[in-house]
């Protein structure tokens, strides 16, 4: 009996190293599947090379029959996809490298931050039109993809839309459940494109000391409690300054490079008058 050789490894294969870190959940997966199979014996197909063949489709982009035949048919390889993607699997393997990740990193395993934000892309002509939309802010037509991140940039979801769909409501899907998958977070920063629906336009208040209008800046972004998603609280990305002198005594300073001011304004001192007497000078 002769014995398929081991095929030609491809850049997209999984290593020793990140086999390992996956191999648990993928066997514990198989043998909860074998006690409600028949077991009617066969060739058991290699999960190593299952998911290796996914990731080959996922970084080339070709369709699943032009998986190459070194490779396991392309709709076993299709099968398992589309049964580890409808029972969380893949979701579960991301998640046990997030943790690891940033256990790593000195952090704990499950995030008390995260970072939200949203990107309109042009789609190509070929893309149905009931599928995208018009992005007036950025004049972009297309799709809009919204994601959250920890911290550490790691992604935890994402959800891509038409680009005419708002931040507010694709920010309020997304952070009801990042709340329900990770009740660990509690704070979240996005920018001024996430406003509480109660609070629409937001005015800088009119306070003469810059350390007061610094304290409500904060408050520009609501809590997000009721608006987008439960025990969420929604703050600025950007801290605000620091208090300072009153701004009304505040007098701006010149730099060194900076030209004086009447030389970018010269002051006019003729007029008629003494342009008629220049004209005509006494006697």
């Amino acid at each position: 009996m002769t014995t398929k050789p081991p095929r030609k490894s491809y850049p997209s294969d999984l290593s020793d190293a990140r086999w390992a870190l996956m191999e648990s959940t993928l066997t514990a997966w198989r043998t909860e599947r074998q006690k409600t199979s028949l077991n009617l014996g066969g060739k058991v197909t290699d999960l190593r090379e299952v998911l290796s063949a996914i990731l080959y489709v996922n970084r080339t982009g070709i369709p699943w029959r032009y998986l190459p035949h070194d490779f396991p048919p392309h709709t076993t390889v299709f099968s398992y996809f589309s049964a580890w993607t409808a029972d969380g699997t893949i979701e579960k393997l991301g998640v046990r490298l997030h943790r690891i990740v940033r256990e790593r990193e000195g952090r704990t395993a499950e995030p008390t931050a995260c970072v939200i934000d949203a990107q309109s892309v042009k789609t190509a002509p070929s893309v149905p039109t009931s599928t995208q939309g018009t992005d007036a802010g950025k004049k972009i037509v297309g799709r809009k993809r919204s994601i959250v991140t920890d911290t550490l940039g790691l992604l935890l979801l994402v959800m891509v839309t038409a680009a005419s769909v708002s931040d507010n409501q694709a920010g309020k899907q997304l952070l009801t459940q990042v709340a329900a998958n990770h009740p660990t977070i509690t704070k979240a920063w996005a920018d001024t494109g996430y406003k509480d629906p109660g609070h629409r336009t937001w005015r800088r208040p009119r306070h003469r000391r810059r350390g007061r209008a610094a304290k409500h800046t904060g408050q520009r972004l609501l809590s997000a409690t009721a608006a987008l998603g439960g025990g969420a609280k929604l703050r600025l990305a950007h801290d605000a300054p620091p208090p300072g002198p009153r701004l009304r005594n505040q007098t701006p300073t010149l730099r060194e490079h900076d030209p004086p001011r009447h030389a970018l304004q010269p002051r006019q001192t003729s007029n008629r008058r003494n342009d008629h007497n220049l004209a005509h000078p006494m006697n």
